[in-house]
């Protein structure tokens, strides 16, 4: 055995003199320590069991994977095809997708959204009815390509999709014939088409704006950093922290319910809840300020939706057409109906008459108004409907964005924006807007914002204005302000006393016996600063911001340092919204003729866009008309943001128009339909001989925003209705 251990094993070979070694080991296995017959090698080749492997090192592993050739491939092929997919998937769910690549969701390599398209049909003028779109293509060869000549119908074009082949173990691209067409362009009879209302003066008038570029210029505030800050001491703010709701939009167009529930989307993320938003028919112009403001919109409307608001806290439906989906959701889960809250913000017969079936069966209804919630309780009455709860009254608000620029204190004030830097840049802000409009100092604006359509009376606003420009109109009473404030407490009744005098609001009456008991009685130099401190010291107690009142001050002189009637004022009337999805074009349509057989209304008539940059606007008109016919406006959102930059209302004498503008104190109320007509010509006429007196009434209808129509005033009472549909953690 010694023999053979030293020449050889038994078979005649040589030991290995190094067959396994560690890296770690600078010994050989002929070391002084260890012999031949104790090493390793020496006694994995005698024993007759299984050899064990040694990984006493760390690389062991790594020498056994590459030993094993086999395992070592199909790992870096495991590895690769990962790498792959990972990139290819996020690729195809980047902004890239939508640019060029097919996406995992199937979209057309090239083709535009449906937005996009309709716009740029509507810039050359035509309609959409029958979309060609060219088919797209992937590479030069690609045998799905058409000529660049080659068009095809919506409902027989092809797209290419990605489906997985699990033989192949790879993604593919094959072409298929969709269901639905890749590009889908809705019909737009019921919209308006902007070429027909000329960019130039022409006997339509002349259209303006918007005015987005000179509103960011002179306020400083860039659209990015337009999102509000959320009150973290608020209750509002504790109750929906970390929580999961659900927001049910009924369309995307620029009008009242949609705006409501977007700002509540974007509070609602700054409170820092989880938002997820269903929408429920994409018709409108929203969906790029939803992204700007960082508000998820799930795909889907339909299952996927019902799912996601199963595992939600709250589920909102923000309009009284929400009622389908509703239907739907609770056909697949009744017991949500604990955490639905509808948000009804309609006022007429029709939209009762689609909704009634589901009105018991949400946890809570709100309302905008106590006139439209007493109507539709009415209505359930005689239905014979039994709530689950009292419904409650919201009122919409003032967005911190309008606040902001009309010089209101909100959240966005800081140091460098205080409320009196806010006001002087509204002011500049008026003066270079009016400037790009071709207005001058001596010209009354009197706007409308909403859309274009027979419920808003456009029509009968053109025919008052006719009679005021024909002087076809008697002049109407003479009006007393009156102090007809229903103020909640005597600190409140005093701060208008101290702003706009006390007694009746004849505040030339009141500055000249001021100015009478100043020559009876001369006080020293002394005594009149301490009478100066005393009433600016009262001033800031009764004031939420002493800049806010120090402003109004000065401008309640500058008003009363003005003639009443000096210089009668020339009338410039701008309607809006151009553009918007819920025009009606037979009715926009009814307007350019009348302008056109009526000689120089031309003259006087401005045109604006739909936008969501509204600011501008308000900052360059003088007066406010909310002409709703019918049953009136439901709120009118417009009118309180026109109260909060200071202009008044000239409104229908219904709906929530009554109930939020006090006729002869923060504006003027005439009938509905064409026997109101003649009265709002005469409410033009008198606003027209008297701007000290549409001044007056312009600060009364801001300080009642103040008062009312705040962000925190509505999401104090949302606090409330969320408290007891909220699900319990």
């Amino acid at each position: 055995m010694d023999e053979i251990s030293g020449k050889g094993d038994a078979h005649g070979n040589l030991p290995g003199l190094n067959l396994i070694r560690g890296p770690g080991s600078l010994k050989t296995s002929l070391s002084g320590r260890s012999g031949a017959r104790n090493s390793p090698s020496f006694r994995r080749l005698q024993s007759s069991r299984t050899p064990r492997r040694d990984f006493r090192s760390g690389s062991g592993s790594l020498q056994w994977i590459r030993s094993n050739r086999v395992v070592f491939w199909l790992l870096l092929i495991t590895m690769w095809a990962y790498i792959g997919f990972h990139v290819q998937s996020r690729w195809a769910h980047s902004e890239h997708s939508k640019k060029g690549f097919v996406g995992y969701k199937g979209e057309a390599v090239g083709a535009k959204n449906q937005e996009d398209a309709a716009k740029e049909l509507k810039s050359l003028g035509s309609k959409p009815h029958n979309l060609a779109v060219k088919e797209p293509t992937v590479g030069k060869n690609n045998k799905y390509s058409d000529s660049s000549d080659s068009k095809l119908p919506v409902r027989s074009i092809s797209r290419i999709v990605k489906s997985s082949s699990r033989k192949k173990g790879r993604r593919m691209l094959k072409k298929v014939t969709p269901k639905t067409p890749a590009v889908v362009v809705e019909n737009t009879e019921n919209e308006p088409d902007d070429v027909i209302i000329p960019k130039r003066n022409t006997s339509f008038g002349l259209m303006v704006g918007p005015f987005g570029d000179v509103e960011d210029k002179i306020l400083e505030w860039s659209p990015e950093k337009r999102k509000g800050t959320c009150d973290r001491k608020g209750r509002f703010a504790k109750i929906v922290w970390s929580r999961t709701i659900i927001l049910i939009f009924h369309e995307l167009s620029m009008t009242g319910a949609p705006l409501s529930m977007m700002e509540l989307a974007t509070e609602l993320l700054s409170c820092g809840a989880y938002v997820k938003v269903v929408v429920l028919s994409k018709k409108g112009g929203l969906m790029s300020e939803l992204d700007r403001r960082g508000i998820s919109i799930l795909e889907d409307k339909g299952e996927i939706s019902f799912k996601a608001a199963m595992k939600a806290d709250l589920v909102i439906a923000g309009s009284a057409v929400s009622s389908s989906w509703i239907e739907q959701y609770l056909r697949r889960n009744p017991a949500g109906s604990n955490q639905l809250v509808w948000w009804i913000m309609e006022n007429r017969r029709e939209y009762f008459n689609r909704s009634k079936n589901m009105l018991s069966q949400v946890k809570m209804l709100t309302f905008l108004s106590d006139i439209q919630s007493n109507q539709w309780l009415s209505w359930c009455k005689e239905e014979k409907i039994k709530l689950k709860s009292q419904p409650m009254v919201v009122p919409l608000s003032v967005n911190d964005e309008l606040a902001f620029a009309a010089g209101i204190p909100c959240s966005l004030n800081t140091p460098a924006y205080s409320t009196e830097k806010m006001m002087g840049k509204r002011d500049l802000l008026r003066i270079e807007v009016r400037k790009e409009m071709g207005l001058s100092d001596n010209d009354m604006l009197i706007m409308t914002l909403s859309s274009v359509n027979p419920a808003k009376g456009q029509l009968l606003l053109l025919e008052a204005a006719h009679l005021v420009a024909e002087r076809n109109v008697s002049q109407r009473d003479p009006i007393v302000i009156e102090k007809e404030f229903s103020l909640d407490s005597n600190q409140n009744q005093r701060t208008v006393n101290n702003v706009l005098g006390a007694g009746t609001l004849d505040l030339e009456a009141n500055l000249t016996d001021t100015k009478v008991e100043a020559k009876r009685k001369p006080t020293s130099g002394a005594s009149k600063k301490r009478k100066r401190k005393r009433s600016r010291s009262n001033g800031l107690s009764l004031r939420n911001d002493s800049e806010t009142a120090k402003q109004d001050q000065r401008k309640l002189r500058r008003l009363l340092s003005d003639k009443t009637g000096a210089e009668e004022q020339s009338l410039k009337i701008l309607i809006g919204s151009v553009g918007s999805k819920s025009n009606k074009v037979p009715y926009v349509k009814g307007l350019l003729r009348f302008l056109s057989q009526i000689s120089n209304m031309s003259n006087f008539v401005l045109w604006t866009r739909a936008t969501t940059r509204v600011a501008s606007l308000y900052a360059a008109a003088d007066v406010y008309i909310i002409n709703s016919q019918g049953v009136g406006e439901t709120f009118g959102r417009v009118t309180i943001e026109a109260m909060a930059f200071g202009l008044p209302v000239l409104g229908t004498d219904a709906g929530g128009t009554r109930e939020i503008v006090e006729d002869k104190v923060t504006g003027l109320l005439h009938p509905l339909g064409h026997e109101g007509t003649y009265n709002l010509a005469q409410n033009i006429q008198y606003f027209l001989n008297n701007p000290s007196v549409r001044k007056k009434m312009g600060l009364l209808g801001r300080q009642k925003v103040q008062k009312k129509y705040l962000k925190h005033h509505t999401y104090s009472k949302l606090a409330e209705v969320f408290i007891k549909c909220m699900k319990v953690k």
